[in-house]
């Protein structure tokens, strides 16, 4: 009985050092590749994979993850270089360490923590027009948001019909309820990299308002609401 019970404790033990050690992946991580960076962000059981250079959007692929013994999994809701991968389980093979992220021969350095109160993954649900605010219905299209550690990425996408409409990203701040973005990639016009846009933008019952002008000059007033996975 007592190596029985010796036999137990050890493994017990064993699990807990595992749990603590094991590192927790929300965040944002990046490597360089030449001039590519790659950018990959992981935050309420979703992630985001972003190439691009400095001043020209490549591509992005993303979904729910999970961990696993061969690495990170991702369940892809999007890829506009692969759409052929799109409902299909990607084995990554990537692996977490105390640093960041291996794969391959890319070494993704975990990014400084910078919390905000807007970090999560979120999805528009509502917008303003003709001064009339409309709710967006939850269905197949959708436009999220991936804030984590001070970075951001907008995706537009319908995973039933393999669609990709659009992605924008970089860095932002949130304080005093101002919202504003760097852009570091854009898909639809590579111009706009280097641009800053601030925003208004307030949580209000556990929904995150934001107005000001888009990045044409329009105004805009939308309202997001938390999706997680």
């Amino acid at each position: 009985m007592k190596r029985i019970f010796l036999s137990l404790t050890i493994l017990l033990m064993s699990f807990a050092v595992m749990a603590q050690s094991k590192q927790s992946l929300t965040g944002a991580y990046l490597a360089k590749d030449g001039n590519v960076n790659h950018l990959w962000l992981f935050v309420d059981g979703y992630s985001s994979y972003i190439q691009y250079e400095d001043n020209k959007y490549l591509s992005t692929w993303g979904g729910p993850f999970s961990e696993g013994t061969n690495g990170i999994q991702v369940q892809v809701e999007y890829n506009d270089a692969k759409p052929d991968e799109i409902g299909k389980a990607k084995e990554t093979n990537a692996k977490a360490n105390a640093d960041g992220i291996t794969m391959g021969n890319l070494n993704f350095k975990k990014q400084v923590a910078n919390k905000q109160d807007l970090d999560g993954l979120w999805r528009i649900t509502g917008r303003k027009q003709d001064n009339k605010m409309s709710e967006i219905p939850r269905g197949d299209r959708k436009t999220i948001k991936i804030l984590v550690d001070g970075y951001f990425q907008w995706i537009a996408i319908n995973p039933a019909e393999k669609g990709f409409y659009g992605t924008g990203g970089g860095t932002y701040t949130f304080t005093n309820k101002k919202y504003t973005e760097k852009i570091l990639f854009f898909s639809r016009d590579n111009s706009r990299v280097g641009a800053e846009l601030s925003f208004d933008g307030e949580i209000k019952d556990a929904q995150w308002h934001h107005s000001g002008l888009s990045s044409k000059g329009v105004p805009i007033y939308e309202i997001w609401s938390r999706d997680n996975k």
